[in-house]
């Protein structure tokens, strides 16, 4: 009997992390990572946590993927309610019923701030911890906020399978990252996260991409992108291929301090300089090399 025991134990422990397996998705935690600093931001000036900005934004705009999101940037099902804003219209509990949208998606995180922190019927949320991640999402559902009977538990399920509580515990936010990946048009496509390295930011182009594209998503001129990445405006990108968004530094990672890089076949000095995030010619001059030396399999490079 014992034993018949321990095996559904073992087995109920299988169900439920097939399940957690099953419930998690790149489109969410891509979604994550492109917005957390956004919602970080958010609770820094509102006193909202984190994780229920990330949480309502996910489960609403379906990782902004969503109509709603992709037609008006509006991230969080928020209805006109006397709004004099652009609007876009949708079925929702009735049929083509008003909705707020916006110019960006930073537009539509700090509306839905406002939207909790300016009515009376949120108030009393506000006096809970902002680590309460639990009372905030049973809060927000007895005071109307949706009206799916199950709405809090999907936050707090979202909420602990992800992660998101951790980023109620941050007193700073990445300003570049929250400006630049929050600005950007969901019409024009789905958005690229911005990643960092070696004091810079980057993104992984995609089919499709151009330098043009990317600076109209991004808001930095495409001309500059280019410039940074020490390439004519016009050339073709090619997918996967990092794309920097500020000019590359003078030497590689400390991290590469006192260590060779030994060239690889299909190698060139300059997919050396991105990979480091080092500009070309610096490459060029901590190895004593003319600009015009063809670099070999087995060559070993100073990047630091």
């Amino acid at each position: 009997m014992r034993k018949l025991f321990l095996v559904t134990i073992i087995f109920a422990i299988h169900v439920i992390s097939v399940f957690s397996q099953v419930r998690w998705n790149a489109a969410y935690q891509s979604y994550i990572d492109l917005y957390k600093d956004l919602a970080i931001e958010e609770m820094i000036r509102y006193k909202i946590p984190a994780s229920i900005t990330l949480a309502q934004g996910l489960l609403e705009s379906s990782a902004g993927r969503s109509e709603l999101a992709r037609k008006g940037n509006n991230h969080f099902g928020i209805k006109c309610h006397g709004w004099t804003g652009r609007k876009t219209y949708h079925d929702d509990d009735e049929s083509n019923e008003c909705f707020r949208a916006y110019e960006n998606v930073a537009q539509s995180f700090e509306d839905h701030s406002k939207f909790l922190a300016r009515q009376n019927r949120y108030s009393r949320l506000f006096k809970l911890s902002i680590k309460d991640y639990k009372g905030w999402a049973k809060g927000l559902k007895a005071c109307g906020y949706a009206t799916n009977p199950r709405y809090a538990d999907k936050l707090i399920e979202i909420i602990e399978l992800y992660e998101l509580h951790k980023y109620d515990n941050a007193n700073h936010y990445d300003k570049f990252i929250s400006k630049h990946s929050s600005t950007g048009n969901a019409s024009l496509g789905r958005l690229h996260p911005i990643y960092k390295y070696n004091k810079n930011y980057y993104i992984i182009a995609r089919a499709g991409d151009t330098f043009k594209s990317i600076g109209e998503e991004i808001n930095i001129s495409y001309k500059k992108i280019a410039k940074y990445n020490e390439r004519d405006r016009n050339d073709k990108l090619i997918p996967g291929e990092v794309i920097f968004l500020k000019e590359k530094q003078k030497k590689a990672d400390k991290a590469f301090k006192n260590r060779f890089h030994i060239v690889k076949a299909g190698e060139s000095m300059y997919s050396i300089s991105q990979y480091y995030g080092i500009r070309l010619k610096y490459l060029y001059k901590k190895n004593n090399l003319d600009a015009n030396y063809q670099i070999k399999v087995g060559d070993k490079l100073l990047v630091y």
